[in-house]
């Protein structure tokens, strides 16, 4: 029997998973995605070289099927079809660990009580990441868990980065900057000496754009301040969700035009950014491809608040060295790149084109005085790793409450 770890990223609509060897070090043995979730269930899986996992018997999915009953079946699906593979750990990807968490932990009773806490603040995310962690242990109540919060690498700012200017006893209750996407960030500087050598501890700002984007400026590799802020819906421009904004819209929102605290939230997290501004898809590789105004005016848009984003956060690390394009967009997009660098030609910045057309992983040109890079971000590597350190010394495994 082969030990294996499990990573899981549970999502509202989709299951992606990774399965890694338990005493080895990476490729994973294979990645699958349970996409449709709520409608029409689709499995697939992949081994890592690209190549689809052949299916004798494939999962039977109702139409209907949630995740407490997608991830039993996903586990003997493992167990059984995978010739011989055991699931000896789980590892979850979990938004937001709040203020105290700064370090991947154990999944106990108390830290699932802690994290529920936090629901309001990651609406989108956390309760799937939640649900999955206990679908896990009503199949398996012995598995240990371990979860790496998105939280967690900003965790090394300084104050003044995390502070909002509200009044001080609301920054004591926990009102402050948390920041997100921070798996890819920790994977993203775990790479830069390999392609920046002595250059990689230098301003770094690692733009994560993806239906959810976001950027990081480091020093030392290290995370000095971030666009997102309280929640995941503050800072660029995304798929479905604003970003900035007035708070006095929202106001306006409520007070003039009857807008109920729930109307305003789906309002921003699922019915602006491209989508909103476009009308048409909340998909970059979609509205690239189509020849109407308003989806180019969202390109456009989203690039402009990007490119400013980033001229702020240079400021916050007092220059920049080196942009590193991360995460669906900032890898596959060449459009998106070359608008957001174009817009900082006045900060040293000019990109080879053919390069950057070719998805190059470097795409700055011979006269950039800022290094630019596009490289793959691997969040679900994070979360083995740390699932095996935490789970490979000997320890009485953690019951949870059904």
């Amino acid at each position: 029997m082969n030990d294996a770890i499990l990573v899981l990223n549970a999502g509202s609509s989709s299951l992606k998973f990774a399965v890694y060897p338990y005493a080895r070090s990476p490729p994973p043995i294979l990645r699958g995605k349970i996409a449709g979730i709520g409608t029409k269930p689709v499995f697939s899986v992949r081994k890592t070289v690209g190549v689809a996992v052949p299916q004798a018997s494939p999962m039977p999915l109702e139409p209907s099927a949630g995740l407490d009953d997608l991830i039993p079946k996903l586990l003997d699906w493992l167990n059984s079809n995978r010739g011989g593979v055991t699931i000896r750990a789980a590892g979850h990807r979990v938004v937001h660990g709040g203020r105290t968490h700064a370090e991947p932990a154990r999944v106990t009773d108390v830290l699932l009580t802690e994290l529920e806490a936090l629901v309001p603040l990651a609406p989108l995310h956390q309760p799937h990441n939640l649900t999955a962690i206990r679908c896990v242990a009503a199949s398996n109540p012995g598995l240990p868990q371990i979860v790496c919060f998105d939280t967690s690498f900003h965790r090394t700012q300084n104050r003044l980065s995390q502070l909002f200017a509200l009044p001080r006893a609301m920054t004591d209750e926990g009102i402050v900057r948390y920041g997100f996407h921070g798996l890819s960030y920790d994977y993203i500087a775990g790479t830069l000496p390999t392609h920046l050598g002595g250059r990689a501890d230098g301003r770094v700002i690692v733009a994560h754009l993806g239906s959810g984007a976001s950027m990081c400026a480091m020093l030392s590799r290290r995370s000095f301040a971030t666009s997102m802020g309280f929640t995941a819906l503050d800072g660029l421009m995304m798929g479905r969700r604003c970003g900035a904004l007035d708070p006095g819209v929202v106001l306006y929102l409520m007070q003039e035009k009857g807008l109920t605290a729930q109307d305003v939230t789906s309002l921003l997290y699922t019915k602006s950014g491209l989508l909103g501004v476009s009308g048409i898809s909340n998909d970059m590789a979609a509205l690239e491809a189509i020849a109407s105004a308003q989806a180019q005016e969202a390109i456009d848009l989203f690039c402009y608040r990007a490119a400013g984003e980033l001229a702020r956060l240079a400021t916050a690390i007092g220059g920049l060295d080196a942009i590193v394009f991360t995460a669906g967009i900032g890898e596959n997009s060449a459009l998106v790149r070359r608008r957001i660098c174009d817009h900082l030609l006045w900060m040293g910045v000019e990109i080879d084109r053919r390069a950057n057309d070719r998805h190059a992983t470097r795409i700055g040109s011979l006269n950039s005085e800022v290094d630019v890079l596009v490289i793959p971000t691997d969040e679900e590597i994070i979360v083995a790793r740390a699932t095996h350190a935490l789970t490979s010394a000997k320890s009485a495994p953690t019951r949870l409450k059904p």
